[in-house]
């Protein structure tokens, strides 16, 4: 075998591949080892508690249309189907679709970011020089999960070390391939088609395409997923995932980095005060260091204006929104009681 060979070796079976089939191996991965989206500490214990749990749920809303609305995904689309159904039934397919819109809103799992496998297990200086290329041994068991299989790299100078993630990813999706899942990174998710296809609007088709290609841990996860919701938020576009499983990770991720003032700005000028208070208290359960966390008030213009005054960036366009808002209600109070006294109500 030619010297400028990559040489793939596996328990009962071995394969061989051109070098230049792996030109990021340890290389352009330890670039993307650094933290992208801002999760200096970990999310996950935030993130799986049962308080944010219930507001991100609460915040998505179910718009059953929406939820099963034809995609584009270039299959052929069913017929419809029609049945005739009697009360039980009907009342049985009705908690089956409950179920489904459940799985179809479950927002992806937000951890922190994984660090570079950096683990020597030996060094034998008698192999330098043996061959120019790295041989990679992966242990093809079936059954073992993806993420504890066992991968090593003998280097050209002798060194056996455990393998970086993206040359695990690599092994993996070889020898156990993902369904949907790229064996390289899609152009989409590289500059300029990045920015282009969220000019576009299509921010649910790329959160969905990174759940495909990613781990929930990948730096690159992180980075596409971070830059689809800075756009949604600079271009306040938010209705864009009302509805969907991404919602809920929208709204987590702003929270998290304290750029929810754009948000309350859009729910308070769409008259949703109920939407604002839910958002500012996944701001106080992910940030409760934040000076209007000890805000216990039950009003609710109180309770956001609470938050303007003490934490928000953008005080006096809130202020002037909020202001807006309840001279737009008083004016729509006195025009209903001019229709009652009409009425002789």
């Amino acid at each position: 075998m030619a010297l400028n060979m990559a040489r793939v070796w596996c328990r009962c079976s071995s394969y061989c591949i051109k070098k230049n089939n792996f030109p990021n191996v340890g290389v352009n991965f330890l670039h993307l080892s650094r933290s992208v989206a801002g999760y200096e500490r970990d999310p996950a214990p935030l993130f799986f508690s049962p308080d944010v749990q219930r507001i991100m749920r609460k915040m998505t809303k179910v718009d059953v249309k929406k939820v099963f609305r034809s995609r584009k995904l270039g299959e052929k689309l069913d017929a419809p189907e029609y049945k005739f159904l009697t009360s039980e039934e009907l009342e049985q397919y009705m908690k089956e679709t409950e179920k489904k819109v459940e799985e179809r809103l479950q927002v992806p799992p937000i951890v922190k970011e994984r660090e570079e496998i950096n683990e020597v297990l030996s060094v034998d200086r008698a192999l330098t020089g043996y061959d120019s290329a790295k041989f990679v041994f992966t242990d093809i068991t079936f059954g073992v999960p993806n993420k504890d299989r066992i991968i090593v790299v003998r280097e050209p100078d002798g060194t056996l070390r455990k393998a970086f993630w993206n040359e695990r990813f690599r092994m993996n999706q070889i020898y156990f391939p993902e369904p949907d899942r790229q064996l390289r990174t899609p152009h989409m998710f590289e500059e300029p088609y990045l920015t282009n296809v969220l000019d576009r609007g299509e921010y649910e088709f790329v959160l969905d395409r990174a759940c495909v290609q990613y781990e929930p841990n990948d730096p690159e996860y992180y980075r596409v997923t971070s830059t689809t919701y800075d756009h949604i938020e600079k271009e306040q576009m938010f209705d864009a995932l009302q509805s969907t499983r991404h919602f809920g990770a929208l709204a987590f991720y702003l929270c998290w980095n304290k750029q929810i003032d754009n948000f309350v700005l859009y729910y308070i000028q769409n008259d949703r005060i109920e939407d604002a208070v839910m958002l500012i208290q996944l701001f106080h359960l992910l940030n409760p260091e934040s000076k209007s966390a000890e805000t216990d008030s039950k009003d609710a213009l109180k309770f956001i204006q609470a938050y303007i005054s003490k934490d928000s960036s953008r005080k006096s366009v809130l202020e002037i929104a909020l202001q807006s808002f309840l001279e737009l209600q008083k004016q729509r109070q006195f025009v209903e009681e001019g229709i009652k006294k009409a009425h002789g109500m």
